[in-house]
């Protein structure tokens, strides 16, 4: 490293506090070497500021040595297999409109989807213009799975509260299927049952794919737990939930004229 290199590095940690305690540490050893070469102290003062600056030497190695430690120990997690449960799963989907903006093999698992729809509806509607295929599953006003989303929600609340939070998507999603330039591209199932988790898959079967898997909880207002797969990265756990969207797909029934929706929605493939 050159000398004009080595004082921009210096600066920078200086500025930033990294390192301060070596830099201390240096700067004494020299004021001492400096001291004592031309004597301007005496020998005590020299043997206390020596031991002062090994000391001071000793805190800065304890501190490095700490950082050492929780690294190591990090790295063994890792290699364990053991991540922790904050970098595993987050409270949302990371740039969610984005991916759905790009992706050409769209498909969406949950009960209402009432917000789900609503933040994507636009990206939706540019994949599917855009030659992209999209399927939606959600929960079926015409059978008790409103009272079932019901008995497991944080109110008392009764299956009419579902049917309210289902209308506005089915509305949404009859307006994506009859989008121009989208027909046929838009598939919408209903579940007689309220699904274990949710699910956003994104070309699923290209190697850059994604899907991500929304933990439902039971009468919790704290949110629910999300997390997200790669097809390079978590072996048989992402094919496993990319069957579990197929066979709970097949266990839907097909949106029909009655329902509001044109005659491509209901298309079964």
């Amino acid at each position: 490293m050159s000398a004009m290199g080595l004082l921009r590095r210096i600066r920078a940690e200086l500025s930033t506090g990294e390192n301060l305690e070596l830099y201390t540490t240096v700067l004494l050893a020299l004021t001492l070497a400096a001291l004592g070469m031309f004597d301007v102290v005496g020998d005590k003062v020299l043997v206390a500021a020596t031991l002062a600056t090994l000391a001071l030497l000793a805190i800065g190695s304890l501190g490095s040595r700490r950082r050492v430690e929780d690294l190591t120990e990090l790295v063994r997690a890792h290699k364990a297999g053991e991540p922790s449960a904050t970098e595993f799963f987050a409270k949302d989907k990371p740039n969610l409109r984005e991916q759905v903006r790009d992706a050409r093999d769209i498909r969406i698992l949950g009960v209402t989807l009432s917000r789900t729809i609503r933040n994507i509806v636009d990206e939706l509607q540019h994949s599917a213009r855009s030659g992209g295929m999209i399927k939606v599953a959600l929960i079926d006003p015409t059978t008790d799975a409103p009272a079932q989303a019901a008995a497991r929600s944080t109110i008392s609340a009764p299956p009419g509260v579902f049917e309210n939070r289902l209308r506005p998507t089915i509305d949404l999603l009859i307006e994506l299927a009859r989008t121009p330039g989208a027909e046929g591209r838009v598939e919408v199932r209903f579940l007689p049952f309220v699904p274990a988790f949710g699910l956003v898959l994104l070309d699923a079967q290209r190697s850059g794919g994604r899907i991500h898997v929304d933990v439902y909880s039971h009468k919790s207002a704290g949110g629910d737990a999300v997390f997200t797969l790669a097809p390079h990265r978590d072996g048989e756990w992402y094919p496993h939930f990319e069957a579990e969207f197929e066979r709970v797909w097949e266990a839907g029934r097909p949106a029909e004229a009655s329902d509001g929706f044109p005659a491509s929605a209901a298309t079964a493939t």
